[in-house]
């Protein structure tokens, strides 16, 4: 990440994480949870809003929207063309494949649909980071609510083949839990261990994290790696196990 460009991690309502971008003298929130957390960093650091930058239609992921255009009317709001009758009014409307200015640097737009249909992540070469929302998480993936097991492997294999170094800016604190089940399925993995303490004794946070840790921790994207003991035919079908087994852990 260059040294002109900062990512801020904020927690906001009981679990969730938004992200502040900063580049070029211009300012992105990356979902809005809650209004309170962004508006005191924004005042913190003298920065302004210029962005409102949308993963996918969830309440807790849009609702600060009018509070923080109120603050800044001047902000725009961009979010997945897909999704325009459910996220709050767009200034930008984008579709998978587009590259896009934000903050003055080009953001890929990538189709990361499972959790919802429409579902978008956003990815920064320059800042080296992807902001995935709840699709690839820390140490999980998101519940599969409107597509399928299908859908969401795909979703996780174009995240997976970002570089190792991205930083992977998702939507909430679930390592706990994330954790207890990651263990449960890959014991004898050393680095889930050594991150799991790292996380629990406060000492690293739980997200952003490396790709390239959450292939090395993450059973999701271990999928293939777990596959025999899962007694899976292929990694798509282990992935389908490892979910509906979290779903019911």
């Amino acid at each position: 990440m260059s040294r002109q460009t900062e990512i801020i991690t904020l927690r906001a309502l009981s679990d969730n994480y938004a992200y502040l971008l900063h580049a070029n003298g211009r300012t992105a929130l990356f979902d809005a949870p809650e209004a309170a957390p962004v508006l005191d960093e924004l005042a913190a650091r003298g920065w302004r809003l210029d962005e409102i930058i949308l993963t996918h239609h969830h309440d807790d992921h849009i609702q600060a929207v009018p509070e923080l255009l109120e603050a800044f009317p001047d902000a725009t709001v961009t979010g997945a063309k897909a999704d325009v009758l459910r996220l709050p009014k767009l200034d930008r409307a984008v579709q998978p494949g587009e590259v896009i200015p934000i903050c003055g640097l080009d953001a890929q737009v990538i189709d990361v649909s499972g959790h919802t249909v429409g579902h978008v992540a956003y990815y920064l070469p320059q800042a080296e980071a992807a902001f995935t929302g709840d699709s690839l998480m820390a140490l999980g993936c998101g519940r599969i609510f409107e597509g399928d097991a299908a859908m969401m492997w795909q979703s996780l294999m174009r995240l997976d083949a970002l570089p190792g170094e991205t930083l992977i800016c998702s939507g909430h604190d679930y390592c706990a839990s994330n954790g207890r089940f990651a263990l449960s399925v890959d014991s004898d993995n050393d680095e889930l261990r050594a991150r799991l303490e790292g996380t629990q004794s406060g000492a690293l946070p739980c997200a952003p994290a490396t790709l390239a840790l959450e292939r090395a921790t993450n059973p999701f994207l271990r999928a293939g790696d777990l596959a025999q003991s899962l007694g899976a035919k292929d990694d798509a079908g282990a992935f389908a196990k490892l979910r509906k087994m979290k779903d019911s852990f």
